[in-house]
């Protein structure tokens, strides 16, 4: 019971009927469960419902939106067979026809064992019998293995022809691929035309294509194919096909089939998916049953929402944040809930993510669902960050940086809303105040210790002399001037320079400045490319400064 589900609920079936189910049904619903994997079309989407009822003849109390594709259907559904008889300590002589492990089926079908490993993803339904020593093993029962030849007898038929090539024939495919290969064909190409003319699978060309050139790599008819790609080659051929390059070009360029720029690309983001952020508050209603249904329900109305007037003497962008409405106690459960919930089950979907064989629908799902934490986590910030400012203003002396201190104070909030624990009851404004109050004690000290350690003589005649209140009417003029400035000369830059940089320096209202790492994972390039973009554009933007006659220095 060690193979990943790509469907949680399908898992968690499995968990109830290995923890509970009598041994008869277990038996029984793993013949149940084959028998539909016969019956599954790949290219079609199943609801888990419509799974489960067949196999144990109850509907679940579960979202009918839960669907799966039928690949991984067969994928999850196979290995339910597998659990199932393996718990159930299913032994050889109980089942009355006979029962072949991989290498008696390899020598039955006349194919390889590695075949037969292909056709066991493909709907080549195993159990784990218990044999002499307590040890399990894989076997195939012959009515599965009759099941599957019928179904599949293309399949079968040219796994059989493959293992029957002759010297002389496979002499002939790595003669002819290295004539084709010479004209600068992909390895996938050269596969087609030389199985086209030898009447032969594709399948069955680059596999000999192959086996030669792990024999041979001295002769390696494809060298470059017989070498690890190494991480930086793998980034760099996906910022490629994001960027714009076609998959053929990237296959010739490095030669490699298609499906491999596509696997190679799949990897990249599957490690971009592994890295996510989804470290969250767990708790045990996220397991009962239409969880979903109700935690990411729409969020309650407060019927007595009304508008807060901002305090006097704020700058307009500060003042602005009161026009957000303070959330009500039902409110902020409901938003953390959700939050925490979301990244729960993104978490629980990367479980099974494995970077070699990642799909593209289970990346999709996970990166959605962090997107709706994202906007969650975005919703819970705003609607306090009046309170960041009201103890900023308890905080500040003269000789502070007012903005400087929101600006602290943001970043407290955030990491507040992550490591907030809204099952205990607690209003998160109290959690919030605290750690932003524990912020500003430890920073501001250390503020003062650096300047006093450097202070010059000069500069205590001059702080002993000069008016330390800011006028932050002026300073709002001052910023408001300056983001004048800048956007007369935004323009001149296309659009993706435009955007790497707003989000690098935090020109959007609301958004804070990202790091070239940071940017570079939102954009989908490496950090390096994030760098050079924003190098040319700085340089653009300087010459358009002076184009207009704008002080570079004051802008930026």
């Amino acid at each position: 019971m060690h193979r990943n589900y790509k469907n949680e609920f399908l898992a968690e079936l499995r968990d109830q009927q290995v923890k509970f189910a009598r041994r008869e049904i277990k038996i029984e619903q793993a013949e149940r469960a084959e028998r539909l994997v016969a019956e599954i079309d790949p290219a079609r989407t199943y609801s888990y419902e419509y799974l489960c009822f067949r196999i144990t003849g109850f509907r679940p109390d579960v979202a009918g939106l839960v669907t799966m594709t039928g690949e991984d259907a067969i994928h999850d559904l196979t290995a339910f067979v597998e659990d199932l008889t393996e718990s159930a300590n299913l032994r050889v002589d109980e089942l009355g026809e006979p029962v072949h492990s991989v290498e008696e089926l390899s020598r039955m079908l006349n194919v390889s064992t590695k075949t037969i490993s292909r056709w066991r993803a493909q709907g080549l339904v195993s159990r784990k019998f218990l044999f002499e020593g307590g040890r399990h093993r894989v076997g195939f029962l012959q009515s599965s293995v009759d099941r599957f030849s019928q179904l599949n007898r293309e399949k079968v038929r040219r796994g059989e022809r493959f293992s029957q090539l002759s010297d002389n024939e496979k002499d002939e495919i790595v003669e002819q691929a290295r004539r084709l290969a010479r004209t600068g064909l992909s390895q996938s190409e050269v596969a087609r035309r030389i199985g086209s003319t030898l009447d032969r699978s594709s399948e069955t060309i680059r596999y000999t294509i192959k086996q030669f050139d792990d024999r041979h790599p001295e002769q390696a008819i494809f060298p470059d194919r017989t070498g690890v790609i190494d991480q930086p080659t793998k980034q760099s051929i996906s910022d490629q096909l994001l960027g714009g390059v076609s998959v053929e070009i990237l296959a010739r360029r490095y030669s490699r089939a298609v499906s491999s720029i596509y696997r190679i690309v799949n990897e990249v983001r599957a490690q971009r998916v592994l890295e996510l952020p989804l470290e969250f508050i767990d708790s045990d209603e996220f397991k009962l049953r239409n969880a979903a249904d109700r935690i990411l329900a729409a969020t309650p109305v407060n019927p007595a929402v009304r508008k807060t007037k901002a305090p006097p003497g704020l700058p307009a962008y500060l003042a602005a944040l009161y026009d957000v409405p303070l959330l009500t106690r039902e409110q902020e459960a409901h938003l953390f809930r959700k939050y925490n919930y979301l990244k729960y089950r993104a978490w629980k979907l990367r479980e099974s993510l494995d970077p070699a064989s990642a799909t593209s629908t289970l990346m999709d799902e996970i990166e959605q669902l962090y997107e709706q934490a994202v906007r969650t986590k975005n919703q819970l910030v705003q609607s306090n960050l009046r309170l960041v400012v009201s103890i900023a203003k308890r905080h500040v002396n003269p000789s502070e940086d007012f903005f400087q201190l929101v600006s602290d104070g943001n970043i407290s909030l955030m990491r507040a809303v992550e490591k907030f624990d809204y099952a205990r009851g607690n209003k998160f404004s109290t959690y919030a105040s605290w750690a932003i109050m524990k912020n500003f004690a430890r920073t501001i000290p250390e503020e003062f210790k650096h300047r006093d350690r450097f202070k010059t003589v000069a500069e205590d005649a001059f702080l002993a002399t000069m008016d330390d209140r800011a006028n932050p009417l002026v300073e709002e003029a001052e910023h408001a001037e300056r983001k004048h400035q800048l956007s007369k000369i935004l323009h001149k830059l296309d659009a993706r320079e435009q955007q790497i940089i707003i989000r690098r320096f935090g020109l959007n209202q609301g958004q804070e400045p990202l790091t070239l790492e940071a940017l570079g994972e939102e954009m989908g390039v490496t950090k390096e490319r994030i760098r050079q973009i924003e190098a040319r554009a700085l340089s653009k933007l300087r010459v358009a400064a002076r184009d207009e006659q704008i002080n570079w220095e004051e802008v930026s």
